[in-house]
């Protein structure tokens, strides 16, 4: 006589096996996570709302889909599993990278501490020998985190001249005169802005996370996954460039009303349907290569039988003294934080710079208010954008100011570098420059000197980051002060301050440069009122 398995036998777990003790250590270990990551958990919540990360919800899911794969092929964890001391390690330094976060008011700092602590959780659990071969799916956790800032507009920087270069030559091969100005497509009549919602973040992130599970997913060699997995990138660029190129052909044919009504449909996720759709199709053309080609529905590992009884083990999870260690470390991290006051960022008092002097000695000046939606990007507490004018000046010196109360929690400080190609600027020249304004007491450092170029104009940009008793030029160094000054000095407040002055046809650039440095000498002379050092 034979006897038919259940799927729960299949998978290794005996039907009703239920260890209290374990579920209950292992449910308290993660109520204990709660509040030593919460800044975390709400930042991510934050950014999944936006565009660029509304894939996010899904990673855990897909990552929980992994493990579960993973753990149908093997049996459940044996009961005196060796070496849980390596997990207990990992998730010590996960708390500590936590509380660190927490202390600079960092969550990108506490949500990769979460993902090095679930790491640590299954290391524990299943010990080394066996914990490690389930990082694949905790590594993917990575795809559901948002790039620190200042990554993602360098980032974005770089896929918009990309997307803006090819989308020009996909419309230049359709016999259409265009012509590109930084990120500003210009086809006559009509000009399109490669703005950032172009760059193809919102569509790169997905994708990656995309290309990653179809390369665990595909049974073929090795060298075919590398080929899924790395060609993500590409293709996404690929991809948005063609959509740039699709509407510029359509604006010049048929108008700008035609072409926005493409524009919404053919962006978010029709992108990232014809990119898999490619994908896919990649795969079939891999497998044609291989001595024994497989259809693409034995080629994708898409089986979700027994999936039921392989999570119910959670119910069965013993409790090992390494797993109460467990709970005691994170819960005493969780304890000590929520007992210890959080710190908070405090800026000094400050003038605001609507009261900024509007006559700098002989300098008249007006100011223009940014438009909303470089308002919204900018995210700045308070900011200056004014024009200054001498009689017997030949041309204007631009005076902006941007300051930021905290730049710890989403908030900083863009570089110049962000904004200009978006306005149809390129940087024709850029350096690091020393100052010397001590003669108005500004003291010495290091600004950016850059020369900028749009069709025949030209202008000339000194521009720094200051605040915290610093003056910097580079902004990855001006972002790594902000974090450490957030522990020592109590302060993350900061200002970007930036001076333009166009460089006339029947001028020379020193010509411009002495006019632009005569103003800067007379009006540093009160900014500390409203950027404290």
């Amino acid at each position: 006589m034979t006897q038919s398995t259940s799927p729960d036998q299949t998978a290794g777990l005996a039907p009703g096996t239920i260890r209290p003790a374990g579920v209950a250590l292992f449910g308290l270990l993660l109520v204990a996570s709660l509040p030593i990551f919460w800044i975390g958990f709400v930042s991510l919540a934050q950014a999944w709302s936006t565009a660029e990360y509304s894939h996010g919800p899904l990673i855990p899911l897909i990552s929980l889909y992994l493990f579960l794969r993973e753990q149908r092929r093997m049996p459940p964890p044996e009961a005196g599993a060796r070496l849980r001391w390596p997990g207990l390690v990992v998730i010590a330094g996960s708390l500590a990278l936590a509380a660190l976060g927490n202390l600079m008011r960092v969550p990108d700092i506490v949500t990769y501490a979460f993902i090095l602590w679930v790491s640590g959780v299954v290391l524990t659990i299943f010990g080394w020998d066996r914990g490690r071969r389930h990082q694949l799916p905790v590594f993917h956790l990575i795809f559901m985190l948002p790039l620190p800032q200042m990554l993602y507009w360098k980032l974005t920087i770089f896929l918009q001249w990309v997307s803006s270069a090819l989308g020009v030559w996909f419309v230049s091969l359709a016999g259409v005169a265009v012509y590109l100005e930084g990120n500003v497509i210009d086809l006559g009549i009509y000009k399109l802005q490669v703005a950032e919602a172009c760059s193809g973040l919102r569509y790169l992130f997905p994708i990656l996370s995309f290309s990653y599970l179809f390369a665990i997913l595909y049974r073929g060699p090795i060298w075919h996954k590398a080929v899924l997995l790395l060609s993500a990138a590409p293709l996404t660029v690929l991809m948005n460039s063609v959509r740039i190129g699709i509407i510029g052909v359509l604006v010049d044919r048929y108008g700008i009303e035609q072409a926005e009504g493409f524009l919404h449909f053919f962006e978010g996720w029709v992108i990232f349907l014809v990119c898999v759709a490619i994908l896919f199709g990649m795969a079939m053309g891999l497998q044609r290569l291989t001595p024994k080609p497989m259809p693409l529905a034995e080629a994708i590992d898409l089986d979700f039988q027994g999936f039921g009884g392989i999570l119910a083990r959670v119910l069965s999870i013993r409790a090992a003294p390494a797993l109460a260690m467990a709970v005691l470390l994170t819960g005493a991290a969780s304890a000590a934080w929520n007992t210890l006051p959080a710190p908070e960022a405090v800026a000094p008092a400050r003038d605001p710079l609507l009261l900024f002097p509007r006559n700098v000695e002989n300098w008249q000046s007006y100011t223009v208010d940014l438009e909303p939606a470089v308002e919204r990007v900018l995210g700045a507490d308070d900011y200056l954008n004014a024009f200054y004018q001498k009689p017997g000046e030949r041309s204007v010196v631009s005076f902006f100011v941007a300051w930021y109360a905290k730049q710890t929690e989403g908030q900083g400080i863009h570089s110049p570098e962000v904004c200009l190609p978006t306005g149809g600027w390129e940087v024709f020249s850029l350096e690091e420059v020393p100052l010397d304004l001590g003669a108005v007491g500004y003291g010495s450092f290091r600004a950016n000197r850059a020369v900028i170029q749009k069709g025949l104009s030209k202008q000339l940009v000194y521009y720094w980051f200051e605040g915290r008793g610093k003056r910097v030029a580079n902004d990855f160094r001006a972002k790594l002060s902000v974090l450490t000054d957030s522990m020592t000095l109590g302060r993350t407040d900061g200002a970007l301050v930036r001076f333009v002055t166009p460089i006339e046809a029947d001028e020379t650039e020193a010509e411009a440069e002495a006019r632009l440095m005569r103003f800067m000498m007379l009006s540093l002379a009160d900014l500390p009122r409203f950027v404290p050092f």
